[in-house]
C-alpha cells in the first residue's frame, strides 16, 4: 500500500515549505503523478517557540500542540512525518510527542532528524572528527547534537559565545532575522552566518551542520571555502523519502550541486 508523507510546518513557515521543496527535489519522478503524497500541515499560531522554552522563558511546552499537529497529519492519511525543526527534538520537548504518540495508539512513524544527520555522517563522512553545529541557543542549551553525535565518535563544535549570538540574531531579529525576512533573506543575516562558518573552521571544523531550519534558506552553497556543510532539512527530506519508498530516492551526489 502506497504511503503518505506528512510535514508538521510552521516552525518556521517557511522551514516546512523547504522540506516540502527537498522532498521533491530528491524524488525519482519526471511527471506529476510519479511524485510521493504529501501532507503538509502548517499551524505556527498554536506552537509557542521552541528556544523560549528550551531557555525557560515561557513554561509552555510545545509539544503539546507539535502533538496535536500530529494528530491532523494522521487523521489526513499521513503514515511517515517529519518535523522540520531542530530544537523541537530536544528530549524536553521531543519525549512529549513519544510518549503522545504512543498514549493514543498512533500508527505514525516519527523520523527524529538530529537522529538522520548522526546516521548521515557515521555513513558518509567516516573519515571527519571534528563536527560545526550551527543552531539557535535552544539547540545549543539542549545539547541535542552533542548527545546524538559524540556517542558516534565525532567531536561536537559551536560557535564562540559572541559569534552564537550573531547566529541566534540572524534567525530571530525583527529587522533582519531569517524568521522575520524569509524571502530573500536579508544580506545582513547570511553575512553573520557565513561569518560563524568561518569561525568554526578556524576552531578545526571539517564539517558544518545548518542545524536550524533556516539556515539553509540563508546559505544554499554545498561547501563554503571547500569546507562541507550538512543541510539538516535535506538530510530528513531524504529520510522521508527512503521510508515510504526507497526506489523513489534520488542516488546520493555528495560535494556536487546538491548540498547535504
Amino acid at each position: 500500500m502506497k504511503k503518505t508523507i506528512g510535514i508538521v510546518g510552521g516552525m518556521g513557515p517557511y522551514a516546512g515549505l523547504d522540506l516540502l521543496k527537498k522532498v521533491y527535489d530528491n524524488t525519482v519522478a519526471q511527471t506529476d503523478q510519479e511524485h510521493l503524497d504529501v501532507i503538509l500541515g502548517s499551524f505556527p499560531a498554536r506552537i509557542v517557540d521552541r528556544t523560549s522554552y528550551i531557555l525557560s522563558r515561557t513554561g509552555i511546552n510545545p509539544g503539546a500542540a507539535i502533538l496535536e499537529v500530529l494528530g491532523r497529519l494522521e487523521k489526513a492519511g499521513a503514515d511517515v512525518v517529519g518535523i522540520p525543526c531542530n530544537t523541537s527534538h530536544s528530549p524536553k520537548i521531543y519525549d512529549v510527542l513519544l510518549d503522545g504518540l504512543a498514549r493514543s495508539g498512533s500508527r505514525l512513524k516519527l523520523i527524529h532528524m538530529i537522529e538522520e544527520v548522526g546516521l548521515f555522517l557515521e555513513h558518509h563522512y567516516t573519515d571527519l572528527k571534528h563536527i560545526g553545529v550551527l543552531g539557535t541557543e535552544g539547540v545549543r542549551h539542549s545539547g541535542v547534537y552533542t548527545s546524538i553525535l559524540e556517542p558516534r565518535g565525532f567531536r561536537v563544535l559551536y560557535p564562540a559565545p559572541d559569534s552564537q549570538r550573531e547566529v541566534h540574531s540572524s534567525i530571530y531579529d525583527l529587522e533582519y532575522g531569517i524568521k522575520a525576512v524569509s524571502n530573500p533573506v536579508n544580506p545582513k543575516a547570511r553575512q553573520k552566518i557565513l561569518e560563524a562558518i568561518e569561525g568554526l573552521v578556524k576552531e578545526g571544523a571539517e564539517c558544518v551542520i545548518l542545524g536550524c531550519t533556516e539556515l539553509p534558506l540563508a546559505v544554499e552553497e554545498a561547501r563554503v571555502g571547500g569546507t562541507p556543510l550538512i543541510d539538516s532539512v535535506t538530510v530528513l527530506a531524504r529520510a522521508l523519502i527512503r521510508e515510504v519508498d526507497p526506489k523513489k530516492l534520488k542516488p546520493l551526489r555528495l560535494g556536487q550541486e546538491t548540498r547535504f
